[in-house]
């Protein structure tokens, strides 16, 4: 049974017949008979019986029917509740992102969220391959994924809107041969030790393209994802990394220099499921981070 064959059940109760309940619900009479059929199987009693002219129901039908009116009533309570859920403006909206975004997107979206009546976020860093951000959506409303320009696309199961779109620069030790130059080439870096990603995260696909254009196996010393971690190891010299322009804490003993000759950038987008932006506090925090992401661009 189910909440429309009840519904018909009450209303042939009061109304008596199969063509005014139809009129009643703006439908056929042969579809209200057709869902009293289906109603009639899946109970053991008969639920109607005819009186002269008139369909009337029986004692199990009336006890359904009164059943069915405490259906309606805590069914319209339970809309009623979702429907506060969804505006509520003041909701809690979860939010996971990957490591570098996570440290400049998180004090702008705290501070913009901090006066009453805004939504609650709770932050969760996750820092995953990215063929893994997607399955993350299941678990956080709302997730901060990184994408190369030349990368696979996201799924169409989840929603994705670029929040930034980031160069990725060569980060050298301040005093290095190559930081006077303005750019930098694949030829240049290419016969400089290397400190990379692990294998499976986005940034070895421009570390392949260096070897590519090169045309040579670049020296990869050292896998450390973490940029703060890398940038302290550029700085004692250990080699030259990738490291994002605006994401990323500068250094003092670190310079940045723009690389050419292949693609060395990324997008930093904002992943969730369709239907969680039914809620408004969910509206409310997305529009947040893209106003977080032009004052991160302004500010590099």
């Amino acid at each position: 049974m189910d909440e429309r064959q009840l519904r018909i059940l009450r209303e042939l109760g009061e109304l008596g017949s199969v063509t005014a309940v139809a009129e009643a619900l703006h439908v056929t009479p042969s579809a209200i008979s057709q869902q009293l059929r289906l109603l009639q199987r899946s109970i053991p009693v008969p639920l109607t019986e005819r009186t002269g002219r008139r369909v009337v129901l029986t004692d199990a039908g009336q006890a359904l029917a009164t059943a069915a009116v405490e259906v309606e009533t805590a069914l319209a309570w339970a809309r009623r509740a979702v429907t506060d859920f969804m505006e509520q403006p003041d909701g809690e909206v979860s939010v996971a992102a990957f490591h570098s975004a996570a440290s400049v997107f998180w004090p702008l979206l705290l501070r913009s969220l901090a006066s009453p009546g805004r939504p609650r976020v709770t932050l969760a860093d996750e820092d995953v391959a990215q063929d893994r951000f997607p399955a993350l959506t299941r678990d956080y409303d709302l997730v901060l994924a990184h994408r190369l320009d030349h990368g696979p696309p996201w799924p169409r199961s989840v929603i994705a809107t670029t929040l930034l779109h980031e160069p990725l620069d060569v980060a050298l030790p301040m005093g290095h041969p190559l930081a006077s130059k303005p750019q930098l080439s694949p030829q240049d870096v290419a016969d400089e030790p290397w400190i990379t990603v692990h294998d499976g995260y986005p940034l070895m696909a421009i570390i392949d393209a260096i070897a590519s254009v090169a045309n040579r196996r670049l020296d990869i010393v050292h896998r450390i994802n973490e940029f703060t971690v890398s940038a302290e190891t550029v700085a004692a010299g250990g080699g030259l990394a990738l490291m994002p322009r605006w994401t990323n804490r500068p250094h003092p003993d670190v310079v940045l220099k723009p690389l050419t000759g292949v693609q060395a950038s990324r997008d930093i987008d904002v992943l969730h499921r369709p239907e969680r932006t039914a809620r408004k506090a969910i509206q409310t925090v997305l529009v947040e981070l893209h106003r977080a992401a032009a004052v991160v661009q302004d500010q590099g």
